[in-house]
């Protein structure tokens, strides 16, 4: 679905997207396709034969400083995996406005009725940038290699949580591959759709993790990785002879740019004025832009594209163990009706902004909206809190019960996101909300020792199966955030619908758990969303063909450059 929309009123910006991993699918389909927005103008070449030709100059927000790595089964960061998507191809692909899986590398697959074993037909006549096959033995290759980098990175390899309880890989004969699994994970057909699952050449396993990650890889898509530099840039180059894109692209042999630069600026409003300059065609920033930039791009001639990141919607987590006011239901109950969503998304990234609805953006597969359940009336939250025993005395701002303020403490890091505005409306119904912050490198402890009542989080995949690496304990990064997040009755509901889901090969049962699995976690007050985390791109309008992949990632291959 493509959507126009106003140009917004008051920016501030939102925090980095995508930390963590997740599973998903057979066969997904959403009930809420991506919108793209557009600004006044638009690509200068629409409706013409594309040209091929030119350089491609992008802008990105900086490097991961921390974790510089291009390599596509261990980097979470989403400015590379989305440049992932254009020099390393996968399996299958992921319809961006239906969630269905389609066919690319692989044309067909098999089920086995155990759910326990998967089957690949692979394409002919595909071969990686280093002229390799792209055979039966070199997926096994990257199988095993992804296999062996989930059981040593030490659970730092944002891709092993793709292949959860893959046992083994298996050549039946050149073109045929079968994937057994130890327990039933109907989320795999999705992940062979993702870039972290996307293929590389058998010879990029005979390099270190570490240099794969600083890019010395190749792999079978339209472009070539030329280099990656960390903290300054990436390019790539076109690959002739390439004829295997995935069916949802509409160029059908080799890519219309000779290259693409990229340069990592740290700036937004740098980035946007390169932009608006003609210094750079895209401006790829990962906080959405300003309303002031968005005037700056349409004014320009340049036009821009929008669309939710599919997975956990920009969230709060309680911490509900015993001592901690959100160990109180009510409490809990009472927040939904405190927060003002839709101030909060007008407020803090503009009028124009969707309101979150639920646990998950509104582009992930099996979403079902919680609106009704999210009404900011602070009235109820009164009422609510009053039945449960949280007064506000007479002079006094905040509740108290017991002698005891209702005072809530909530961790900043450099990723919260408009934490005063949750504050000033928190402070409207008489709970204090504290505000700390701490370092990344404090987080962790922070978290491990239950020193917050409130604490975000957020993650980039397209399907809901993503959040149980946040709140089923046995798989969650943070152990501490998932075992805080819920009471053990509570707990163990979630994990059961998450292992029902994962575990079924039928699509509408799927759906079923997952709608419940949605409800569940707001009638329990698991969850707190409070935005929805929208990937936008700057346009140059001599650029067309632009297009956003099921991953909201930017997909090259039919982008061409009107002269």
């Amino acid at each position: 679905m493509i959507t126009t929309t106003r140009l917004a009123r008051s920016p501030r910006t939102i925090g980095k997207f995508g930390v963590a991993a997740a599973v998903a699918a057979l066969t997904v389909f959403t009930s809420a396709c991506g919108g793209t927005t557009d600004a006044a103008s638009g690509p200068s070449g629409e409706g013409r034969e594309p040209i091929r030709g030119g350089t491609l100059n992008l802008a990105f927000f900086p490097d991961n400083v921390a974790f510089a790595c291009i390599d596509p089964f261990q980097t979470y960061w989403i400015e590379h995996r989305s440049l992932i998507r254009n020099f390393a191809d996968s399996l299958t692909d992921q319809n961006p406005e239906t969630g269905a899986i389609v066919p690319w590398l692989a044309t067909a697959w098999q089920i086995s009725p155990d759910g326990l074993d998967y089957t690949f037909t692979l394409r002919d006549g595909v071969t990686f940038a280093d002229g390799a096959p792209l055979d039966a033995a070199a997926v096994k290759t990257n199988f095993d290699g992804f296999a062996d980098l989930a059981r040593t990175s030490g659970g730092t390899a944002y891709g092993a949580s793709y292949i959860v309880g893959l046992e083994s890989t298996q050549v039946v004969d050149a073109k045929t591959v079968r994937f057994h699994f130890s327990k039933p994970n109907s989320s795999f057909l999705q992940a062979t759709s993702t870039t972290n699952l996307a293929l590389l050449s058998p010879a990029s396993f005979q390099k270190t993790a570490q240099q794969r990650g600083l890019g010395d890889v190749v792999g079978s898509g339209p472009f070539t990785l030329d280099n990656y530099t960390p903290n300054q840039g990436v390019s790539l180059s076109r690959r002739t002879g390439y004829h295997w894109p995935s069916p949802l692209n509409k160029n059908t042999g080799d890519a219309y740019l000779d290259k693409v630069k990229v340069s990592y600026v740290a700036e937004d409003g740098v980035r946007t004025g390169n932009l608006v300059s003609g210094q750079i065609d895209i401006a790829w920033p990962r906080n959405p832009f300003t309303v002031e930039d968005r005037t700056l791009i349409g004014r320009s001639g340049a036009y821009l594209r929008s669309r939710p990141l599919p997975g956990v919607s920009y969230t709060l987590y309680p911490n509900v163990s015993e001592g901690h006011p959100l160990a109180d239901d009510q409490i809990r109950q009472a927040l939904y009706h405190a927060i003002d969503l839709k101030t909060f998304a007008a407020t803090i990234f503009g009028a124009d902004y969707p309101v979150v609805g639920g646990p998950f953006d509104n582009t992930t597969p099996y979403y079902n909206a919680q609106s009704a359940k999210l009404t900011y009336d602070p009235a109820q939250a009164g009422r609510i809190l009053d039945a449960a025993g949280w007064k506000i005395a007479p002079g006094d701002q905040y509740r108290s019960k017991d002698g005891k303020r209702l005072t809530l403490v909530q961790p900043l890091s450099a990723a919260s996101v408009g934490a005063e505005l949750i504050q000033d409306q928190l402070r409207q119904s008489g709970i204090e909300l504290q505000l700390k912050t701490v370092t990344a490198a404090e987080r962790p402890a922070v978290i491990a020792n239950g020193q917050y009542d409130l604490v975000e989080g957020y993650f980039t995949r397209a399907d809901p199966g993503a959040l149980q690496f946040i709140l089923v304990e046995a798989l969650a990064n943070s152990k501490a955030l998932a075992r805080n997040a819920q009471k053990p009755a509570a707990a163990a509901q979630i994990a059961d619908l998450f292992t029902r889901a994962v575990q079924s090969t039928d699509a509408t049962a799927r759906e079923q758990i997952y709608t419940e699995l949605q409800r569940t976690l707001i009638d329990n007050g698991i969850t707190f969303p409070l935005s929805e985390r929208v990937q936008y791109a700057g346009i140059r309008n001599r650029v067309n063909g632009f297009r956003f992949t099921a991953e909201s990632f930017i997909d090259l291959h039919d982008v061409w450059i009107q002269p």
